[in-house]
């Protein structure tokens, strides 16, 4: 899939163009500030896809950290089922149709297997499943309480720290994630890290099978918007 990711924190607002490809995503930065880039940026991120374009072991190193990213996505969301105790509380209305709720809370019973899953046994919240595809759609979940991180040996996650995360259909039972949002606070020894962002994706739209990465390159500079800023 091809789509844009718009990400913002209190720091930096920035749109990138993703293309996913056999050798892992390829990203082209568009905008900073939801402003088009200027020319001395273009160049920068022209120099960084030619550089990228002449190494392919930077896109190896790229695809083995969206592994990483992904392989611990999916573990979370293998733990829910045994991590928290759920009660369904009504009907409502979500963005393509009927959606079933349910609030959840944490399995007394649910032992985390290692540290990167803690944060499991201190969160509530609600859950909203698509009713015909029997999906999630959205995840919305709270700390109650004070939690350690790796045991307490890298810090603690203050109380108070929140999560959301959407799912949509986008086109031929294609799910993929919408936005996600995470305002958390950890405390690493005696400082304090304040995590506030938001990641919204958007435009979706399919690629050819089999795409490289350097096809991907070559396809996003091949753009009018590409071409125009970077001259090419």
């Amino acid at each position: 899939m091809r789509y844009r990711l718009r990400k913002s924190s209190p720091r930096l607002t920035s749109t990138k163009e993703i293309l996913e490809t056999r050798d892992g995503d390829v990203a082209h930065l568009v905008s900073l500030f939801d402003k088009p880039l200027s020319p001395a940026d273009e160049q920068l991120e022209q120099a960084r896809l030619d550089a990228l374009l002449a190494d392919p072991s930077r896109q190896r190193h790229r695809k083995q950290g969206e592994e990483g990213d992904l392989g611990l996505v999916l573990k979370l969301l293998r733990m829910l089922p045994n991590a928290y105790l759920y009660q369904y509380t009504g009907e409502g209305a979500g963005p393509a149709g009927k959606v079933e709720k349910f609030s959840f809370r944490p399995n007394p019973d649910f032992s985390p297997p290692d540290f990167e899953t803690q944060a499991l046994t201190a969160m509530t919240g609600e859950i909203w499943i698509d009713a015909a595809q029997e999906r999630v759609t959205r995840l919305e979940g709270h700390l109650q309480q004070d939690t350690d991180y790796a045991w307490g040996i890298l810090g603690r996650l203050d109380k108070g720290g929140w999560i959301v995360i959407e799912q949509a259909d986008m086109g031929e039972r294609q799910w993929r994630i919408a936005r996600f949002q995470m305002k958390m606070s950890l405390r690493i020894l005696f400082k304090t890290r304040d995590i506030d962002t938001t990641e919204e994706m958007t435009q979706y739209a399919p690629l050819p099978l089999g795409l490289d990465y350097q096809q991907a390159i070559r396809m996003v500079r091949a753009t009018p918007e590409t071409a125009a800023q970077s001259g090419r």
